[in-house]
């Protein structure tokens, strides 16, 4: 299985670096191909609703970092997502990046397993509401199968992820797809 993570955390050892560096050992564990994007590190410009995608000559007027990304998300057959929660969503570097995913719409839709994964300082999950109910639209839109998100709370740090069962979960459900 051919598995894209789009992650948009720009701390390089964050708390879901912590949960990405899981999710990845387990799904390679299980044979999965991996295709890592890090939008907080890529040069990728907004969507702004322009229609160039679906003219004539369909395709994005900008020539960014998404042009890495979209063959592989062409081709995924799981697409993960995940995100710190700053204020209670995905942050906006991985916003940027799906929002982009409109410039493929017609192709995105079906056949695709997606995953969610957020950590966050707040102790209450209730702060990640916004996300998923962003992810569980999006899902449904696309008609992609939800394999299974990870919510962690009170993870301030990745010292304190790392003390939690946030990283396991993350694993087992790589290694699950």
């Amino acid at each position: 299985m051919k598995v894209v993570i789009i992650t948009g955390s720009a701390h390089k050892n964050g708390t879901t670096a912590c949960l990405t560096e899981q999710f990845i050992k387990g799904a390679e564990e299980a044979g999965h191909e991996i295709f890592r994007f890090d939008a907080a590190s890529k040069d990728v410009h907004p969507c702004i609703a322009c229609e160039k995608c679906h003219g004539e000559s369909p395709a994005c007027v900008f020539k960014d970092d998404m042009q890495e990304l979209n063959p592989h998300l062409i081709e995924a057959d799981a697409v993960v997502l995940v995100s710190p929660i700053y204020y209670y969503d995905i942050n906006a570097q991985l916003k940027a990046v799906i929002d982009r995913f409109y410039a493929n719409d017609a192709v995105l839709h079906g056949g695709r397993k997606a995953v969610l994964m957020v950590a966050m300082a707040d102790n209450n999950a209730e702060t990640a509401r916004g996300a998923l109910a962003s992810f569980k639209g999006m899902t449904k839109y696309l008609e992609w199968d939800i394999a299974g998100t990870v919510v962690g709370v009170n993870c301030m740090t990745a010292e304190a992820i790392r003390c939690t069962d946030y990283p396991k979960q993350a694993y087992e459900l790589g290694k699950s797809l």
